[in-house]
């Protein structure tokens, strides 16, 4: 090994934040004690770049930099050698070590590193990286280390590093075809933009085919894709091959050495059969794991390869005729085996040269549009493409890229989509092929893109198949709406379901989502979830809930994903909690048994919402956890800041306000972008209720003021209304009592209206809030009646918790105790910390003695000290914890002379400095309040 001393600047890197905080969190231990990470990822990830983005950030000590040397095998040093190496570099300062393409050391060099690295004693202060490439099994000498792997990037990444590497300037079709190319590589994908010309970039000249050649893929793999002998390179080959028609990574290992055994079997001549097959070398045989080549791994009887791009490499730079007759072998292995798409596949791509083949073309479209054929909808995609490719006429070469596009879309696959529209797009085609590929290309941006623009792609595609699909048609208007409803274009809405236009009343082949052909969703779910959208936007509930009542009522019999969405979405409309939950519940189930990736994370919404509207907050999380996870892995960003906002809703209970802050920045960096009004609105109410359970009243009524009051900043027409209970008890708190008076009207309808349980008790509850002495006690129970009817622990416990506070300042300690007690368990049973710890503070102020929070310090303080330090450590002035504990000012400044003699301060700084070390310190030891 060969090393030098650096010092340098941090290198800027594209993504990777999650291992860069693990990165971080080494570098920021390593004055104090030290450690390894390994590194590991295919070629192109960017190993050497995280680790020079380690080594530039690197301040405390020096950065040793050891790399493959010339050494023979042997000549290298021992582990005892370079751990003593390792030690003395940490003896004056800490030190970061950094070893890159760990893998090609020699193996004396490998074994010292890996032993090294495994005993190094944390109090040495050496931080250790090693990196190795992630397209073979990691050595066994590293195998003990903690690993941090490199995935690809996703597509929004992937796209920020393109438009950095050409300031912007490609076209949009030309960057949507580079992102899918790269298939979050990055050094690939700036490999393709060096290849292409200016002209090219810019979309002016065709891009070359294939956009990434063998010699490109080469470069990028570095060699990692060579293998010796020439058997292994047949087993590589084809399961490389046979990787491009299948459902996954992996393919079954029988097909595999079947495609091998016939393409070692001499051909018959003149129809007399040729000599039996050559026996498979051992490095052929997939049943031997020890002989397999280092680029494959093996499970349960399937073989894949360690790296996409290695598996990518080795079909691209093979002898085309050997890959073409490895794609011929594998067609004969898998039409023997009855399976016809995958084996038209494999037949198709053993063609010579690209001259169409119309014939093949058919046979191959017929079984990717054959429901009686079993195939995942990925596979259904590349045979389409496949089919266009092969195609002659222009018009159906463009209905089939449509095809594929939308099983790609149904595969969550939006990156592969975009680019197949764009080449449906580029050809003559009638009006009906050209408004199905604006109706695919209108739902994928729906969930992944600007919403304006998803509306009027899908307009466009509702005139075009008005003519000669009007049940297409409807399908597109009523997404438009849907559209339309997500950006917060109430008007937009209307128009779009008005009596005239092709809208949701005609009848309609598939639902919104397009997870259909036409002929096969029943016309009336959409024409009724059309009809009752518009009713209810009118606020005519009389007449919405009949039509959206069925749409409810068929979900409870049908058993397709999208006909069961419908239904979760109706049921939300109505406010009818429960039978969302079932609806969005059977919907999840029936998505994931369909393998259709890109419904998950809607049902996984709606389940959410329900969660939240019924005060199951925990649950709510958990959902939107989940959904986060599968929008952001199949690229809808759309459905990402939806699930984002649930989160912070969900977070906005407890007791983490950076968790929330995290939530809704992410939230709203996506919604501001795609003009997401119903997301936006949530993340910030989820900001405000934040605010108010914090005790910081003043702030949660100037954000919900911009969400409730009338003015062109309202919220989404649908939202806005769900917040008002939290406006009004935020302006009450800090004097605005105008303000919150002038909402009521409105929410006084809303609670009329009867599609929300709770808003006849929140109602109430803010008539309480707002009435004289002698008529709030009636309204506070009037409110818990209700509660008691809709049920909901945690707005049931923000009432008692307001009731109980009521009740203390009237001097009636024992009904207050009783009302914060209930309010204290609901709290907790939801998991509301932050709102349980107001209700502990009031219990305190009583001399209750409840369990919970507090700590260490500030027992010495009483509880109305207490909780005025808590208030004033969060930034509030006097006359803000005045109005919100509604003492007088002079009672405040009193009470925090005393927290300062009390704990030996002086400044609002270091009060905030005790209470944040105290709350963080755990468990309470206060038994009990003091006089």
């Amino acid at each position: 090994m060969t090393g030098e001393t650096t010092v340098s600047t941090a290198a800027r890197i594209h993504g990777r934040s999650a291992q860069r905080r693990v990165l971080r969190a080494l570098l920021d231990q390593l004055p104090t004690r030290g450690g390894p990470i390994l590194v590991t990822g295919e070629p192109g990830l960017g190993r050497t770049a995280l680790l020079s983005w380690a080594a530039g950030s690197f301040r405390t000590g020096p950065v040793f930099r050891l790399a493959p040397g010339r050494e023979p095998d042997g000549a290298g040093p021992t582990p005892g050698e370079l751990l003593a190496v390792l030690r003395a570099a940490a003896r004056r300062a800490p030190a970061l070590v950094c070893v890159d393409d760990a893998h090609l050391l020699d193996t004396s060099a490998r074994a010292a590193l890996g032993h090294a690295a495994e005993r190094l004693p944390a109090a040495d202060r050496v931080g250790l990286l090693v990196s190795v490439a992630g397209h073979r099994a990691v050595d066994p000498d590293f195998a003990p280390l903690p690993t941090l792997r490199l995935d690809p990037l996703t597509p929004p990444r992937a796209a920020a590093l393109l438009d950095d590497a050409t300031d912007g300037g490609a076209d949009p079709a030309v960057r949507e075809r580079l992102v899918a190319e790269a298939e979050g590589n990055p050094a690939l994908l700036l490999a393709l933009v060096r290849r292409l010309s200016p002209a090219e970039l810019r979309g002016r000249l065709p891009l070359p085919a294939p956009l990434a050649d063998a010699a490109t893929l080469a470069a990028v793999a570095g060699g990692a894709h060579t293998c010796r002998p020439a058997a292994a390179g047949d087993l590589l080959l084809t399961v490389a091959a046979a990787v491009r028609a299948s459902d996954g990574p992996d393919v079954d290992a029988g097909l595999v050495l079947d495609a091998v055994r016939r393409l070692r079997t001499p051909p018959a001549v003149a129809g007399r059969p040729g000599p039996p097959p050559e026996p498979p070398e051992p490095a052929a045989v997939p049943g031997r794991r020890e002989a397999l080549p280092e680029q494959l791994a093996q499970g349960v009887d399937r073989l894949r390869f360690h790296s996409a791009l290695v598996r990518r490499t080795v079909h691209a730079t093979a002898a085309p005729e050997r890959r073409r007759a490895v794609h011929r072998a594998l067609a004969e292995a898998l039409e023997n085996g009855g399976r016809r798409l995958p084996g038209l596949l494999h037949r198709s791509w053993s063609l010579t040269g690209p001259a169409p083949a119309q014939s093949l073309a058919d046979r191959l479209a017929s079984a990717a549009g054959d429901g009686a054929v079993p195939a995942p909808y990925g596979l259904r995609a590349t045979a389409y493409a496949r089919a266009a490719d092969l195609t002659a006429d222009g018009a159906t070469r463009a209905e089939r890229y449509t095809a594929a596009a939308e099983q790609y879309l149904l595969a969550g696959r939006p990156d592969r989509a975009r680019p197949l529209l764009a080449a449906a797009r580029a050809r003559a085609a009638p009006a009906a092929v050209r408004g199905r590929a604006e109706l695919v290309r209108g739902l994928t941006e729906l969930r992944d893109g600007p919403v304006g623009d998803a509306h009027q792609s899908l307009l466009l595609a509702a005139s075009l198949l008005a003519g000669d699909a009007p049940a297409d048609a409807a399908t597109a208007a009523l997404a438009a709406a849907d559209a339309a409803w997500a950006a917060g274009d109430l008007e937009g809405c209307l128009a779009t379901l008005a009596p005239g236009s092709p809208r949701a009343g005609e009848p309609a082949a598939r639902p919104h989502t397009g997870a259909e052909p036409p002929g096969k969703h029943p016309a009336t779910v959409v024409r009724d979830h059309g009809a009752g959208m518009r009713a209810l936007l009118q606020g005519r509930l009389d007449r919405a809930a009949a039509p959206l009542g069925q749409v409810v009522e068929r979900g409870r019999t049908d058993h397709r994903p999208e006909a069961l969405l419908r239904s979760a979405a109706a049921a939300l409309l109505l406010g009818n909690v429960d039978a969302a939950r079932r609806a969005g519940a059977r919907a999840l189930a029936a998505a994931r048994q369909l393998g259709s990736e890109t419904l998950v994370p809607q049902a996984l919404e709606y389940l959410a919402y329900a969660e939240l509207r019924a005060g199951r907050h925990p649950q709510a999380r958990a959902h939107a956890e989940e959904g986060l996870r599968v929008a952001l892995r199949t690229g809808q960003r759309n459905t990402a800041a939806h699930h984002r906002a649930v989160l912070a809703l969900a977070a906005s209970i407890e007791e983490d306000p950076d968790t929330v802050a995290r939530h809704v920045t992410a939230a709203l960096s996506t919604a501001r972008r795609h003009g997401l009004a119903q997301a936006a609105t949530l993340a910030q109410w989820a900001e405000a209720r934040a605010d108010l359970g914090r005790g910081r009243p003043f702030d949660a009524a100037d954000r919900l003021g911009l969400l409730v009051l009338p003015g062109p900043g309202r919220g989404h027409f649908a939202v806005w209304r769900l917040a008002v209970p939290c406006f009004v008890e935020a302006a009450v708190l800090a004097g605005r009592h105008e303000d919150a008076a002038g909402v009521l009207t409105d929410f006084a309808d809303w609670a009329a209206f009867g599609a929300d349980r709770q808003a006849a008790a929140q109602l109430a509850r803010c008539r309480a809030l707002l009435a004289p002495p002698e008529g709030a006690d009636g309204l506070y129970r009037r409110a818990l009646d209700r509660h008691d009817e809709a049920g909901g622990d945690f707005e049931r416990a923000r009432t008692a918790l307001l009731y109980g506070k009521w009740l203390r300042r009237r001097r009636r300690p024992r009904e207050a105790r009783d009302r914060l007690g209930t309010a204290l368990a609901g709290f907790e049973r939801s998991g509301a910390g932050v709102w349980a710890t107001q209700a502990r503070d009031e219990l305190r102020a009583l001399g209750a003695a409840p369990h919970g929070r507090g700590s260490g310090a500030l027992t010495r303080l009483t509880p109305q000290q207490l909780r005025i330090a808590r208030h004033v450590a969060e930034g509030a002035t006097n006359r803000e914890v005045a109005l919100t504990l509604a003492v007088s000012t002079r009672t405040v400044d009193y009470h925090l002379r005393r927290v300062f003699a009390a704990l030996g301060i002086r400044s609002r700084l270091e009060l905030a400095r005790v209470v944040g070390q105290a709350e963080r310190a755990g468990p309470a030891e206060k038994t009990g309040a003091q006089p």
